[in-house]
């Protein structure tokens, strides 16, 4: 899940951790293995819903049955009640950023780019990750958005390892969407994740000076999510005070996998292809 970056420094709900850590978390073994669960369970619901949307299902349809799931499986869904959050996903079609929250009225149809973002909580830690699905049949432009939108995620996690540093895997990032004609959303980023939904450090997905890049340690976890748009990196938030759209209004695409960073390399805990 996307999010502003001031909301780091702020604490989750209370039912969801007990406290706001600060600072980098290096996850113990055990802390790992709970989270390859808590992924799983969003991995698995992921892939459901990849599999079962189609044109006329709302996005309060997906929500239900994602919410449906995660609970089924032991685990609460992160997003609901974050930040006054309402919805279990977030549900964001074509020109939609991030954030876009869930609804009976939004109906899904056919040629829709359509981001679905879960988190799911399980014994103390999160899981969290992002797809973009391609709604029956979209066009050309469309479709290469989405392929490099995913390509350019594997391009940051193939970047990951001890003693690799942030600007590693978002200079590949970056790259890879810019030599494609398409920009990188720059106003949110990834994140750590762990007993918080949002912890540090923030991921960014372009070179910069003014987020600090931080030297990767095994036993770090990250949200690794990558945004692209079609048009201009800008957007802007909607009345609803969370749906983000592109400023032109462009088509958007995402993607974002947690990752545990190794002494030799990565694992992708969020792997759909696992499930």
């Amino acid at each position: 899940m996307n999010i502003f970056t001031n909301l780091l420094s702020q604490a989750p709900k209370p039912t969801q951790s007990s406290k706001q850590r600060r600072g980098i978390e290096i996850k113990s073994p055990r802390e790992v293995d709970i989270m390859r669960q808590s992924a799983k369970i969003v991995a698995t619901v992921l892939k459901e819903i990849s599999e079962l949307v189609k044109p006329g299902m709302t996005t309060a349809d997906l929500d239900a049955y994602a919410e449906k799931r995660i609970r089924e499986m032991d685990a609460t869904p992160s997003f609901k009640g974050y930040h006054g959050f309402t919805g279990s996903i977030c549900s964001s079609i074509n020109n939609e950023v991030v954030h876009g929250i869930p609804s009976p009225k939004k109906v899904i149809r056919a040629g829709d780019v359509l981001k679905v973002d879960t988190g799911a909580y399980y014994q103390g830690f999160h899981g969290d990750s992002c797809i973009t699905i391609a709604v029956g049949e979209v066009t050309p432009d469309a479709a290469k958005l989405i392929s490099v939108a995913e390509e350019a995620l594997y391009k940051g996690i193939e970047q990951v390892k001890a003693g690799a540093y942030l600007l590693d895997l978002a200079g590949a990032i970056e790259d890879h969407v810019k030599v494609n004609g398409f920009s990188v959303v720059e106003e949110f980023t990834g994140h750590g994740v762990g007993r918080n939904l949002h912890e540090e450090p923030s991921v960014f997905n372009y070179r910069t000076r003014e987020m600090p890049n931080v030297k990767l340690r095994a036993g770090m976890t990250l949200a690794i999510e990558p945004i692209l748009n079609a048009g201009s990196k800008h957007t802007r938030t909607l009345s609803d005070r969370w749906t983000a759209v592109t400023v032109d209004n462009s088509l958007s695409a995402q993607f974002e996998h947690t990752v545990l960073v190794t002494e030799t390399g990565y694992e992708i805990l969020t792997d759909r292809t696992k499930v």
